[in-house]
C-alpha cells in the first residue's frame, strides 16, 4: 500500500490517493483534480474509487466529476441529501479497491454524517485512516459549521469520533483532509503535520481531555467563519465541481475603469508595495499567495461581479484557478503593461514599525492606529492606543472609523494591505505598516493583552 498526499494549500487542506501499484481510491479531492491524476498516472494505476468524508463547507469538491471521468464508484455517507449520482455508504461497510481493504467509519462531529476510511493492506497488514476533518494533526474539525446552535452537541459527536480513531493501533498512519491552514480546523497547533495514531495520543489533548472539558474548550475557541463557507454545502450537494468553470474574458483597460464604476469588484494581484506606489482608484489588493482565495472569497459578496487585474500572467491564471476552487466564478482579466499609468490613479505611504514609532505619538489625535488581526491575535498582544476591526468586518466599519490618517498593521503584512486599499477605496488617507509585528519589540513601543476594545 502506498499513500501519495497531494497539497491543496490555496484551500489549507490535503487531498490523497492510496494505491496497491494497480488500482487507487482518492480522498476528498478538490475541484481541480489534475493533480491527482498525475499522481494516478506517475504511479501507474487506476483510479478506481473516490469519497467524500463529508460534504464539504470550505470548497467545491471534484470528488463526482473525477469518479465520472474515470468510471469510478463515487462513495459519501448514504445518510446525505444529495443531487449527484454516489454509492451511499454507512459505517461497518467493508470495500475494495483492487487487493486493499477499505473499512468505512462513522465518524460525526465535524458534520452529521462525517466519515472516516480505514484502509488495509491484506499482504502487509499496513493500516492507514483517513480522517477528513474528524482527528487531526494536534486537533480536531470544528463543530459549528453545520449550525452553530449545535456546536456542543456536534462536539460531542466529534470527541467520541476522534477516541474511536484515537483506539486504533499506534502505527495506524493518520491522515486528515483539513488542518493545513483550513479554517475548518477547530485550532492551528505547532507540530508535525505527518504521523501515526500513536503520535496523536501524545500530541493531541481530544484523546486524554474529559468529553465536558473539552467540548467547553474547543467551543470557546472557535474564531470566525470565511463567509464563502455558507454557499459551499449546497454546491457540494448539487454536484458543482463536475461542472467545468467558465473562462474569464480578457478586457482592456476602458473595461476596468467600467467594472469600477459599475460596482464590480476589481481585485489586483500585485504585491503590496507596487500597489501602493500607484493603483486604479476603487480597486482592492489581495496578493497572489495560498491565502487569496480564501480572503477574496470572505471579502466579496456572493455572486458580486469580480475582475483581477495583474502585471504577472501567472497570477491572472492562479487567481482564476483559486477562485473556482470556492465556487467564485471570474467575469474577466486585465493584464498591466510594463508601464500602465491609470487615468484614475491613487497611492498611499508603505512603512515599517520604526517609522511608526517615530511618527505615530501615544495620544496623537489626527493619527488612527488600525490593527485588523484576527480577536484572538489582538487579545494576545496589541498596542495599548490602537483601535481594532478584524479585516472581515472591516468594509461595512469603515464610515464609523474616527477621523484621521490611519496606520493599518496586522501580523505579516498581507491582511493589512488588503485593509490598507479597502480603506483608499473608502478615500481615507492610510499609511500600510507592513513590517512583521514581531519587530514591534526592536522599537521599544509597549504592547499590552486584554480584550478587543470596543
Amino acid at each position: 500500500m502506498e499513500v501519495v498526499v497531494v497539497e491543496v494549500p490555496e484551500l489549507g487542506n490535503r487531498a490523497h490517493l492510496v494505491h496497491d501499484g494497480h488500482h487507487a481510491l482518492v480522498v476528498d479531492p478538490p475541484r481541480d483534480v489534475r493533480p491527482l491524476e498525475l499522481a494516478a498516472e506517475e504511479a501507474g494505476v487506476r483510479i478506481a474509487a473516490v469519497a467524500d468524508t463529508h460534504v464539504h463547507n470550505d470548497y467545491v469538491s471534484g470528488a463526482p466529476g473525477l469518479a465520472r471521468r474515470h468510471g469510478a464508484e463515487y462513495w459519501l455517507s448514504a445518510d446525505e441529501r444529495v443531487h449527484v449520482d454516489r454509492t451511499g455508504v454507512r459505517g461497518g461497510d467493508i470495500l475494495g479497491v483492487g487487493d486493499l481493504v477499505v473499512q468505512v467509519l462513522s465518524t460525526p462531529g465535524h458534520t452529521l454524517h462525517h466519515q472516516s476510511f480505514l484502509v488495509t493492506d491484506p499482504e502487509s497488514g499496513a493500516r492507514t485512516v483517513f480522517s477528513g476533518g474528524s482527528l487531526l494533526h494536534g486537533t480536531v474539525g470544528r463543530t459549528d459549521l453545520v449550525d452553530p446552535l449545535l456546536s456542543r452537541m456536534m462536539g460531542r459527536a466529534q470527541w467520541e469520533s476522534a477516541r474511536q480513531l484515537g483506539a486504533l493501533d499506534d502505527v495506524v498512519g493518520l491522515h486528515p483532509t483539513h488542518g493545513f491552514g483550513s479554517f475548518c480546523a477547530a485550532s492551528t497547533p505547532e507540530g508535525s503535520v505527518h504521523g501515526t495514531i500513536g503520535d496523536e495520543r501524545v500530541a493531541n489533548p481530544v484523546l486524554w481531555t474529559p468529553r465536558n472539558a473539552y467540548v467547553e474548550d474547543l467551543v470557546a475557541g472557535f474564531g470566525p467563519v470565511p463567509r464563502y463557507y455558507r454557499h459551499m454545502a449546497s454546491l457540494n450537494r448539487a454536484g458543482a465541481g463536475a461542472t467545468p468553470d467558465l473562462p474569464p474574458s480578457e478586457v482592456d483597460e476602458d473595461a476596468v475603469h467600467e467594472a469600477v464604476r459599475g460596482g464590480s469588484w476589481v481585485i489586483d494581484l500585485r504585491r503590496r508595495h507596487d500597489f501602493a506606489r500607484a493603483h486604479l482608484t476603487g480597486s482592492v489588493n489581495i496578493e497572489d499567495c495560498p491565502q487569496f482565495a480564501t480572503y477574496a472569497g470572505w471579502l466579496v459578496p456572493w455572486g458580486a461581479d469580480v475582475v483581477l487585474v495583474s502585471d504577472s500572467p501567472d497570477d491572472l491564471a492562479a487567481g482564476v484557478h483559486d477562485l473556482a476552487q470556492i465556487g467564485v466564478t471570474v467575469r474577466a482579466t486585465h493584464r498591466l503593461g510594463p508601464v500602465t499609468r491609470w487615468a484614475d490613479s491613487t497611492d498611499y505611504r508603505v512603512a515599517d514599525w520604526a517609522t511608526y514609532a517615530r511618527s505615530v505619538g501615544p495620544r496623537d489625535a489626527d493619527k488612527v492606529t488600525l490593527d485588523v488581526r484576527l480577536d484572538a491575535e489582538y487579545r494576545a498582544c496589541h498596542l495599548p492606543d490602537s483601535l481594532h476591526v478584524p479585516l472581515h468586518d472591516l468594509d461595512a466599519a469603515i464610515p464609523r472609523l474616527p477621523s484621521g490618517q490611519v496606520w493599518v498593521h496586522c501580523r505579516s503584512g498581507f491582511r493589512a494591505a488588503i485593509a490598507a486599499s479597502l480603506l483608499a477605496r473608502h478615500g481615507r488617507d492610510v499609511v500600510l505598516v507592513t513590517d512583521d509585528w514581531d519587530e514591534v519589540a526592536s522599537t521599544g513601543l509597549p504592547t499590552v493583552a486584554g480584550r478587543p476594545a470596543a
